[in-house]
């Protein structure tokens, strides 16, 4: 089969379209038949050996076929099997602690790693729910980690949200899904996806090539950004005295200051700063997406569509941060 692989850790330059050998399931395992890929931040992150990457593999990657969300059709199954059946349509998310491995034809992965397609979306569209949609709704309906057990995220209508990194995978769902629970939604990206974030709901939007949003004098109730780079203070500041500040991604410095200082000030003060608690593949979380979906309240946006045997290039246009919405990649069997 083919498969994008890489041995080193580097720009896109690095990734290869190689034939590799089809894995064959273990006893709990799925084969999938991979119809679609989507990319996401952490992908990008792997791949040029950031932080969480060398928790996992300190000199070269641990996995050497990239790809976290994947959309199929059950080819056969282990043994032990009792969800799924082949010719079963399947979606999930592949990333820790599932192995990764969705930019192939085929993928081998535990059957807790999956969940059945919904019937009405294409293997396009389901592929950029896995991850992106599912990190993003947990990040806006559970307490942050640090935050206190005690503590809960409630919305009320006319809440004000501010979503950094609003125009990317993630944040397209996070505009969408933050206006479904009646906020007043900030979206904060590049000029050129200001009538996207438009068309999505979004009531204000910010260039961050422009403006510090926390510098502006508005204060939020909830903040969520994807690519965060302030320090702990900036974003304490830019909250409501109930605000609640959630990191999703960011440097490693700056999640050691959410983990230490964020839950000393979540602690101390009615303020609540903290990193994104998931739990991948909840399928009351999946459910609930499918419904929104159905109703035409949360869909997917799809920039660009790449073959697999371009995937280096889909790399490219991420890094290039003008990517609206989801990159997708699809396979191209015989």
């Amino acid at each position: 089969m083919k498969a994008i692989v890489y041995t080193q850790y580097g720009s896109p330059d690095v990734l290869q379209l190689q034939e590799v050998e089809k894995p064959v399931p273990k006893e709990d395992q799925v084969l999938v038949k991979v119809h679609a890929a989507s990319l996401n931040a952490g992908d990008l992150e792997n791949l040029r050996g950031e932080w969480p990457a060398r928790f996992s593999g300190p000199f070269r990657p641990m996995h050497k076929i990239p790809g976290t969300d994947v959309a199929g059709m059950v080819e056969a199954v282990g043994e032990n099997v009792k969800q799924f059946q082949p010719g079963d349509e399947v979606w999930g998310d592949l990333s820790f602690p599932y192995g990764f491995g969705s930019f192939a034809e085929y993928v081998s992965v535990s059957e807790k790693a999956l969940a059945l397609k919904p019937a009405s979306m294409t293997f396009e569209q389901a592929t950029t729910y896995p991850h992106s949609a599912v990190v993003t709704l947990q990040a806006l309906t559970r307490p942050p980690l640090g935050s206190g057990s005690d503590f809960k995220i409630s919305f009320e209508s006319g809440n004000k949200v501010l979503i950094n990194g609003a125009g990317g995978g993630m944040g397209t769902f996070g505009v969408q899904l933050a206006k479904h629970f009646g906020a007043e939604v900030t979206g904060v990206d590049r000029r050129d996806k200001f009538n996207l974030l438009r068309s999505l709901g979004a009531d204000h939007v910010i260039d961050y090539t422009q403006e510090d949003y926390t510098k502006t004098g508005q204060r939020y109730d909830l903040i969520l950004d994807v690519v965060a780079h302030r320090s702990v203070f900036a974003y304490q500041r830019a909250l409501n005295l109930e605000g609640i500040f959630i990191i999703v991604g960011g440097s490693l410095g700056l999640f050691i200051q959410v983990a230490t200082l964020g839950t000393l000030i979540s602690r101390t003060g009615s303020k609540k700063i903290g990193i994104n608690s998931w739990e991948a593949n909840k399928k009351d979380d999946l459910d609930l997406l499918t419904e929104l979906f159905e109703a035409g309240k949360v869909v997917p946006v799809i920039d660009r569509r790449y073959p697999l045997s371009e995937a280096a290039e889909a790399f490219h246009y991420l890094a290039g941060g003008h990517a609206q919405g989801k990159v997708v990649i699809t396979m191209e069997h015989d």
